[in-house]
């Protein structure tokens, strides 16, 4: 089994594929050393940072820094047998232990070291979660892909198959200082591409010198791993991050949940590549001992369910896209039952709503309808959705609509919103059991602060505090200092405000702010959200009006998806198709709906639901005038969507140029 380190595109003195823990483990590394630095930044690959840590404070602010190498050490002794990583292969589990997760590791940061890896230099990795970080998004270009390989000075690259070997290949001229390319599924087309099984060949026949040697060459406070930004305007930034950003901001997130050390069982999908799934789905996990089940390469394109069914996984982390296709889904399952059917769940559904909303606003609730629902109702459903054994409901990377969460407390699924960026190592709110509501994205992580800057009307940009702060981004100078202010603070960009409980809330976005022609700032996010609440048949709701006289939204309906790459198809999903009859306009695709014009009827539902969001405006300025129905939905595979599932608002506004100026018009 290939199992891969808590990397991205790993920096230091044997990085790689399996380098979380692989380039900087060894028994003589220790005590884990820290390097002198003045400064809390730096842009260098070979730059050392100082570390927050107050001479004194909480408990969690003081913990002594550990390296990722030691920490994956000490759970390799605590849990030695338990199961850390498992795949499916030819229908079976394949699981390893922690104790043999070490091994592996120090194999292949052996093998990488032998090919040539440099201190320094990466090793960037492009493919599907496989128990091996990803590096590189594999929705990227080939020249996306140079990009990110020539500026993390990759020398060796490792690739999931063929398609993004490719990728490789067509690049391949232009990386001289490029040692090996390894592919870990399948058997390579091209000779002097190394397989899987040879790498670890060539590792096993390594003794442990130059390993030991590179290890000890290593600091805490030095960077680990570089995660790339998403590059919706200019080149992606590459976020450099410590060891101990990552591992202090992995102990935060446990020290704010219930968790059982060395039982936790979760299922990996998302993206390695992006920071969420890497602080959770790896260095949370190595923390506390969890088991990590690997989804197969199609979970986001439905096969995800089946995964969590076999699985049962005791905390379950998602993007509010994969929330909204669950609703979806259930949505249709509903309304093939029957009136009694019907009546016993929306029975069932509103003593579930009453009793978490009770539960929201400090009153103590267990009603004898919610148990009985609970018991036999509720019960089904998590079964359905392989989520029976689960503690944890999790939404993280977008925001999350109050309704689509009023409806999954009414099926008694609450979900707990997390927020971070990549800049802070994953995580710094959490909302748990208890301390939660309907709005906030959690309270700030111990240990960490959060402040409000140039705050008007209780509102401010909210910036960040603690261990968690990235050390900066690599050879730019420029956008670091705009990020990082000169007392450590992280500029993030959002908009919030905090409340007197400690709740932190996202009110907008700077950078994504609209501002009309009149100079009115307008966030366009909890404008969308009320278009999306008042339309469940609309997949996309997209606020267009920067410098325009008044504000217009484009619209897109649900659609079937490509089961082979996700793409949107030109199906409307049953529900839709439904609804279209119900208003006296029936159609199958969304072709069928733009054909001479939309039909009146329809016309006439969507402006009546608009003028619905109007009448909650905070100001003229804030209405929407004007309403287009785009001939596609969003995805990540035509480009609308990013790794995440967030909206690249540059990206639409370029491709639905012409539909907007006709708006205009």
């Amino acid at each position: 089994m290939k199992i891969g380190s808590p990397l991205n595109i790993f920096k230091g003195t044997a990085s790689g594929s399996y380098l979380c823990s692989c380039t900087y483990f060894a028994k003589q590394h220790r005590p884990d050393q820290v390097i002198p630095a003045g400064d809390y930044v730096t842009v260098r690959a070979d730059g050392y940072v100082r570390l927050r840590i107050p001479e004194v404070g909480k408990a969690i602010e003081t913990t002594p820094p550990i390296s990722i190498p030691t920490l994956l050490e000490r759970s390799a002794t605590e849990f030695s047998d338990s199961i850390a990583l498992a795949k499916k292969v030819d229908g079976k589990w394949e699981t390893i232990t922690y104790k043999q997760y070490l091994e592996k590791v120090r194999t292949c940061a052996k093998a990488f070291l032998y090919l040539g890896l440099e201190r320094r230099h990466s090793v960037c990795i492009l493919g599907f979660n496989r128990g091996i970080a990803v590096g590189i998004y594999t929705t990227n270009s080939p020249e996306a892909c140079l990009y990110c390989i020539e500026n993390s000075d990759a020398d060796i690259i490792v690739v999931e198959d063929d398609v993004q070997l490719q990728k490789v290949l067509f690049v391949r001229s232009k990386i001289p200082h490029l040692k090996a390319i390894v592919q870990y599924s399948g058997e390579p087309t091209d000779s002097t591409v190394l397989s899987w099984n040879k790498l670890m060949e060539i590792g096993e026949k390594q003794t442990d010198d130059l390993l030991e040697d590179a290890l000890r060459a290593i600091a805490i406070n030095e960077c680990c791993t570089e995660v790339y930004t998403s590059g919706t305007v200019g080149n992606p930034k590459a976020v450099m991050l410590s060891h101990d950003n990552l591992i202090w901001d992995a102990l935060a997130i446990t020290e704010k949940l219930t968790v059982d050390r060395g039982n936790e069982i979760l299922v990996s999908y998302l993206p390695l590549s992006h920071v969420a799934a890497q602080i959770v789905d790896i260095f949370v996990c190595i923390s506390i001992g969890a088991k990590v089940y690997f989804a197969d390469k199609n979970a986001l394109k439905g096969s995800l369910v089946n995964t969590l069914q076999e699985v049962q996984p005791t905390k379950f982390l998602a993007v509010p896209r994969v929330w909204e296709k669950i609703h979806e889904k259930m949505m249709q399952v509903a309304a093939q039952n029957g009136y009694l059917k019907r009546a016993i769940a929306s029975w069932a559904k509103s003593h579930a709503l009453q009793h978490h909303l009770d539960q929201i606003n400090g009153v103590k609730s267990n009603t004898w309808g919610y148990t009985l629902a609970s018991s036999i109702i509720f019960k089904k459903i998590k079964q359905a959705l392989g989520l029976t054994r689960c503690t944890l409901f999790a939404s993280a990377a977008a925001p999350l609509s109050s309704d689509l969460k009023k409806y999954f407390l009414s099926i008694d699924i609450p979900i707990m919103n997390a927020f971070g960026m990549s800049e802070a190592s994953g995580a710094h709110t959490l909302s748990i059991d208890g301390a939660h509501n309907l709005e906030t994205i959690g309270m700030t992580l111990p240990g960490m602060k959060t402040k409000l800057v140039n705050p008007e009307d209780d509102q401010g940009e909210l910036c960040m505090y603690g261990r968690h702060v990235f050390m900066g981004y690599l050879n730019d100078t420029k956008n670091t200092a705009e990020t990082i202010d000169a007392d450590g603070w992280l500029h993030t960009g959002d908009l919030g405000r905090v409340d007197e409980r400690g709740f932190v809330y996202i009110t907008g976005r700077l950078k994504e702010l609209l501002i009309t022609a009149g100079g009115e700032n307008v966030p366009p996010i909890p404008i969308e959200q009320l278009v999306k609440t008042e339309f469940p048949h609309v997949s996309n709701a997209f606020l267009v009006g920067d410098k325009r006289k008044f504000l217009s939204i484009l619209l897109t309906f649900k659609t079937e998806v490509d089961p082979e790459n996700g793409a949107p198809l030109d199906t409307l999903i049953p529900s839709v198709q439904e609804w279209l009859k119900r208003l006296g306009c029936p159609a199958n695709t969304v072709t069928e709906i733009l054909n001479g014009g939309p039909d009146p009827r329809l016309l006439e539902a969507l402006k009546e639901g608009i003028d619905r969001v109007n009448q909650v405006a905070t100001s003229n300025a804030q209405k929407i005038q004007k309403l287009s129905i785009l001939p596609a939905d969003f995805s990540i595979p035509t480009g609308e969507l990013g790794p995440t599932m967030k909206v690249k608002r540059r990206v639409v506004e370029q491709k639905y140029q012409h539909i907007i100026e006709a708006m205009y018009a």
